[in-house]
């Protein structure tokens, strides 16, 4: 944790600072006027931390409040940055093509002025944009045939959710959107692939209570994600557990003669060093290869080794990057960022956009979704 909260910070810092950079080469500040932004822009970096301690020491109210100010304006400075680079190579292009043609392209050329204000005004009406696709929860249907169902059953329905991450800024309207499109799609079994929560809310009584109100006949399951235990496991399992669902730890369950639930921790529990990461390959090996055996796993990693040893894993985690264009940088470590992919062996894996926001309550190009996974009987 202490590692990825200095990186986070060195980049949150680096972003900053290109930002006033671009603004002092914009505008000629005076001295109250550079001393105003710095200490605005030092509030900002810092706001994440603050958030953390004021919500830890029970100052719900300064913590939300903080929280909004302070990721919609991560949310335009990711924007921002993305748009001035962009303006910065366009810059570029147009100098190198004036030395090497001896021309003047004055006629295409953009001041740092002009530049500055086009990418703050682009990056407030994507921010905007992706402020409402953010709460514009979807179903997502997902089809999925085998021949492991046993006689009788034709069709299982899962409703999977995943990172919702509920907390200081997630909360009731989310939640309640959510509930309506499980209980409309009337699924078997409801499942969520980590981060759900994402705070300390284990007192959040009538969030619980929102979910706990989801009774399908096959029951609840649930895994952990990174945040869980960045949050606090214990407040987050006590939230869980509230809420209805079976927390699988390494562990799995057999729903009668219809299938293999198991859910693995994610490996923050070893990175924080608060328990052993049980891997899934163990975890199946001894499950019968003629029942349908599902994988819930919070991040899209496949381990090799089990490949064939379970039908399908559902996970979640990348968000598809969640403000294009950062799902760029998401792709280079998970290829599949969301979307069905067939691995093999006879193993697949659904990776969910998730349903909620991390950070910024904005989406852009990667709406929140409910992913509806229905497992229909075939012909063997």
């Amino acid at each position: 944790m202490t590692i990825f909260l200095s990186v986070f910070l060195l980049l949150y810092w680096s972003m900053h600072a290109y930002l006033f950079c671009k603004l002092r080469a914009a505008f000629a500040l005076s001295r109250a006027g550079t001393i105003s932004a710095v200490a605005f822009l030092l509030l900002m970096v810092f706001a994440p931390v603050f958030i953390r301690y004021a919500e830890r020491a029970g100052m719900e109210t300064v913590a939300r409040a903080t929280a909004w100010t302070g990721f919609l304006w991560m949310g335009w400075l990711l924007l921002f940055c993305a748009s001035a680079f962009s303006m910065d190579i366009y810059r570029g292009i147009i100098f190198i093509a004036e030395r090497l043609t001896g021309q003047g392209l004055a006629s295409m050329s953009v001041s740092t002025a002009i530049a500055f204000l086009l990418s703050s005004g682009l990056a407030l009406a994507t921010a905007a944009y992706g402020f409402f696709e953010a709460r514009n929860v979807r179903a997502e249907h997902l089809e999925v045939p085998t021949t492991k169902l046993p006689e009788g059953i034709d069709r299982v329905r899962i409703a999977q959710i995943s990172d919702v991450h509920l907390g200081l800024i997630q909360r009731e309207p989310l939640l309640r959107q959510v509930a309506e499109i499980v209980q409309k799609e009337n699924p078997d079994m409801l499942v969520s692939t980590g981060d759900l929560v994402d705070g300390q809310i284990c007192a959040y009584n009538n969030l619980s209570a929102i979910l706990a109100g989801i009774r399908p006949r096959y029951g609840k399951f649930a895994i952990t994600g990174n945040h869980e235990f960045y949050a606090g496991i214990k407040e987050a399992k006590c939230f869980i557990e509230d809420a209805g669902f079976t927390l699988l730890r390494g562990q799995r369950i057999n729903l009668g003669n219809i299938m293999t639930i198991a859910g693995v921790d994610d490996p923050a529990v070893r990175q924080l060093k608060l328990g052993a990461l049980v891997n899934e390959k163990d975890l199946l090996a001894d499950v019968p290869a003629e029942r349908f055996r599902l994988l819930l796993k919070h991040r899209p990693s496949i381990d090799k080794g089990a490949i064939g040893l379970f039908d399908l894993q559902l996970s979640g985690h990348v968000h598809k990057g969640q403000i294009f264009p950062f799902s760029i940088l998401t792709w280079l470590y998970y290829p599949l960022q969301s979307g069905f992919a067939d691995l093999g062996g006879g193993s697949s894996l659904y990776v969910s956009r998730g349903t909620g926001t991390w950070g910024p309550p904005i989406r852009v190009l990667s709406p929140p979704e409910v992913t509806i996974i229905d497992i229909v009987r075939r012909g063997k």
